[in-house]
């Protein structure tokens, strides 16, 4: 192949996106769909390419699932052209960042290379095989259902949850199913595709490990290089880059594959998860030059930071403790999984979108569930930006692994893939083996059914804890979630390590999360339906019942109908009408997680976190998330915000008495009176006195509550009262369907404001639990604050946001402005 004088040797690197076309290849597909060649989005996937086209229902629709799991079992080529003229470098390289999952790549007819892993990137030498000219690629994807169902036979059956055998194909396991997901097995390009032009030498990778020793930061880059053959010594440079603008660099010539370069600075800013301080951030650049010029680029973002997750034994049991900067962290977590069924539609403002609904649930981490993917640069660098602390299961879930060929070979190199692109990060705070497979194998009833072959364990305790000390020796390692610290110990042991508790929505109810004080909560929940407008714009239904198909079809949970009716149904009265009967199961998901996360921090230190069950959804379902498919928060999200707030006060029981819980967990001191209060609902005070507390930073303070003050005379109309400046806790003895709660009577006014509406509400009785479901008037609007208790003769101002002309009434209507009086007193 001829070639011309290169007028630089700085590497190039040029996006395949365009001219794309998708077809089926085999399968029983839809004869307007075997017959036609379509265009193709690249990034994409064949799902969203077909909606495009409209050659099939959303799936997100209805029962239209059932309509479109074809796609899954069917063959697709991606096709298209582009022209290159030799350019003088002596390499060029097609890079796929990701592709799902079973594909055949194909240049001007040659085989480049198949590939069986949706987590990895795929970089293939071209350079002997473009033509000048045009150019035909061509990337053929195997039906992933056919492929998993075969490799499941060939490498031997391993138990799984749900219905497709995941656990054999290295692909994200939700994509087949899930008790909050569809089952819409996908293929396509789904991340870039480049071809990438280079002389010389080429940077492979860069690992920046950052360590600190009192205000100095040290920085040792790892630095692979790629060389063309004979190619000449380099000289690397890296540049660290302060948020001022100053700049430390330094220069070291490497000869051969591998080189380190070692910056030293004497003052740094550190980098603090959000509510420690401020998330300062670095650039890191890397260059590589030969006596021609530059040859390639890296550049990236750092923070300086000690992070490490404790397990240690102690007098309780053994702890599970995130540490930053030497400052034990208090974790307000959520769960995240893939935010759309079809991940190439989740964008960075939609990524942004749900951190900013993170944070307004005053939450400070976030765990990448490990049946979904590792999380894209976005994402992280999001997190980054806004001190989110962030954990990245390796992804195994929910079942059991062969160790050996082809699977463990796929393992290690989608390990050092993702361990090298997300460990410059420095909100990751954990690597984590797997979700609930050494569990599953423990109490799930494996142990039998794997019949002695390999199940994981290896990975867990061997493969991935070695590759995450090589890639990143500074970062923390757990085989498991949960994970009681001893692989001698049940995994999901309540005094050791972390938990997963699931018995409580799966078959006993929400109270009994005060039975146990677990040291730190990885997973726990309790189902509620999406918000009402979500319902009405995927379901239509008529009548929409509880139970009707559509809703059924969207409730993926085992039992989840029933698990939401036993759930309540002993603290509320089981509603008749669809829309009450939503309105109760939302409260109640608010309730139910409020309940446990107030028992928990009641309990801090010992306990150290929960991370809720789950903060997002990838498509309109019945499901655990606080925010739902369509992106709008729940009230659970709302109740979030109140009990993972900076400072907390709660009453709670300690054996046979009561007592008060005041948690400060700011980083200033809180002192003052706890004013109690006995009143009955007509706002009555029964009895009072004042406790003053004095909290340090970081603690928590439990104080007792005088007997007479606990002595209700009538239970079933009376409410203890605990305020601390501008926090309160509530405490009713009794069960609201079992209370004297009255029908809630309230004032109302509203107010146009820039931006939308204040809707001001005055109790003159007793309220408990209001809330704005403004989705309900406009789709788009937001409001500020829900899951407010009010006393009598208290106000309350929510602001909602909308672009629509609304009439007051419909801002303050009776099935917009919500209560549980409504739910109480409509039954009684």
């Amino acid at each position: 192949m001829s070639t011309t004088a290169p007028s630089t040797t700085t590497e190039t690197r040029r996006t395949l996106h365009d001219g794309w076309t998708l077809r089926a290849t085999s399968g029983d597909t839809p004869v307007d769909v075997a017959l036609r060649s379509i265009p193709a989005t690249v990034p994409g996937l064949v799902h969203t390419d077909l909606l495009a086209a409209g050659l099939i229902p959303d799936p997100y629709l209805d029962r239209n699932e059932q309509k479109v799991t074809w796609i899954g079992e069917t063959d697709w080529e991606y096709r298209t052209t582009f022209t290159w003229e030799p350019d003088g470098h002596d390499h060029h390289d097609l890079v796929f960042e990701g592709l799902d999952t079973v594909a055949t790549i194909t240049l001007n007819g040659r085989g480049l290379a198949r590939t069986f892993n949706q987590h990895r990137t795929y970089r293939l030498a071209a350079h002997d095989v473009l033509v000048a000219g045009t150019n035909e690629l061509v990337v053929h994807f195997a039906s992933p259902v056919a492929y998993a169902d075969q490799a499941s036979l060939d490498i031997g059956y391993r138990p799984h949850t749900y219905f497709h055998p995941f656990n054999a194909i290295r692909k994200a396991a939700c994509n087949f199913g899930w008790d909050w997901g569809l089952d819409a097995a996908s293929s396509g390009i789904f991340k870039p595709v480049t071809l990438h032009a280079w002389s010389g030498a080429r940077i492979e990778s860069v690992r920046p490990t950052v360590t600190t020793d009192g205000t100095a930061g040290h920085v040792e880059v790892a630095l692979a290089l790629q060389n063309a053959e004979n190619a000449a010594p380099v000289t690397a440079t890296g540049t660290l880059t302060a948020p001022d603008g100053a700049e430390h660099t330094v220069d070291a010539v490497i000869d051969g594959a591998t080189g380190t370069l070692i910056l030293d600075v004497d003052e740094v800013e550190l980098w603090w998860p959000r509510g420690y301080g401020d998330a300062v951030l670095y650039g890191l650049s890397v260059t590589i030059a030969d006596e021609s010029g530059v040859l390639a680029t890296w550049q990236k973002r750092i923070g300086f930071r000690t992070a490490v997750v404790e397990l240690l034994p102690d007098s309780d049991g053994t702890s599970f403790r995130v540490v930053v900067n030497d400052e034990p962290v208090w974790v307000r977590g959520a769960n995240w999984i893939p935010d759309d069924a079809f991940v190439t539609r989740v964008t960075r403002d939609r990524v942004a979108a749900r951190l900013d609904q993170a944070e307004f649930a005053n939450m400070n981490l976030l765990r990448v569930w490990g049946g979904g993917y590792y999380e894209s640069d976005d994402f992280y660098d999001l997190c980054d930006e806004r001190g989110i602390l962030t954990w990245q299961d390796f992804l195994f879930a929910c079942a059991s692994y062969a160790e050996e060929e082809p699977l463990r070979g796929e393992v290690e190199a989608e390990v050092r893939d993702n361990v090298t692109r997300i460990m410059s990060h420095p909100s990751l705070v954990l690597w984590n083996g797997n979700n609930e497979n050494i569990w599953g194998f423990e109490e799930w009833g494996w142990e039998k059914r794997v019949q002695g072959r390999t199940w994981g364990l290896g990975y867990y305790l061997d493969l991935l804890p070695r590759l995450a000390a090589e890639l990143d020796p500074q970062r923390s390692y757990t085989p498991a979630s949960p994970w009681s610290g001893d692989v001698d110990r049940p995994a999901n042991e309540i005094d050791h390590g972390s938990v997963h508790l699931w018995e409580l929505w799966n078959r006993v109810d929400y109270p009994h999360y005060r039975d146990t004080v677990p040291r730190f909560v990885a997973e726990f929940g309790w189902q509620g339906p999406a918000t009402w407008s979500t319902i009405n714009q995927s379901i239509s239904d008529s009548p929409l019942t509880p139970e009707s198909p559509g809703m059924i079809w969207h409730q993926k949970a085992q039992d989840g109908n029933d698990k939401l009716t036993d759930g309540l149904v002993a603290h509320l009265p089981l509603p008749d009408h669809t829309e009450d009967w939503h309105w109760a199961m939302s409260l109640n998901q608010a309730n139910a997680v409020a309940f446990a996360i107030e028992h928990w921090r009641s309990w801090s230190p010992k306990n150290m976190g929960s991370i809720v069950w789950q903060l997002n959804d990838c498509w309109p379902v019945t499901s655990w998330a606080a925010v739902d498919g369509y992106g709008r928060a729940k009230p659970l999200l709302y109740a979030l915000k109140h009990v993972y707030a900076d400072r907390l006060i709660t009453i709670q029981p300690r054996g046979g008495d009561l007592v008060t819980a005041v948690v400060n967990d700011s980083s200033a001191a809180w002192d003052g009176d706890v004013v109690l209060r006995r009143l009955g609902y007509d706002g009555t005070e029964l009895a009072a006195t004042t406790i003053t507390v004095s909290l340090a930073p970081r603690s928590t303070q439990t104080v007792a509550v005088p007997a007479d003050l606990a002595a209700f005379t009538d239970p079933a109309s009376e409410v203890l009262v605990a305020m601390l400046g501008d926090e309160r806790g509530f405490w009713f003895p009794v069960e609201q369907r079992d209370s004297a709660l009255p029908a809630a009577d309230f004032r109302t006014e509203v107010s146009a404001t820039d931006g939308g509406y204040d809707v001001a509400v005055t109790a003159t009785s007793l309220v408990r639990d209001l809330a704005l479901l403004v989705d309900k008037v406009d789709v788009d609007a937001t409001v500020d604050d829900m899951m407010v208790t009010l006393l009598p003769g208290e106000t309350v101002t929510f602001h909602v946001t909308t672009t629509k002309t609304l009439a007051p009434e419909e801002l303050t209507s009776s099935s917009v402005l919500r209560t549980s009086n409504q739910l109480v007193t409509d039954w009684s």
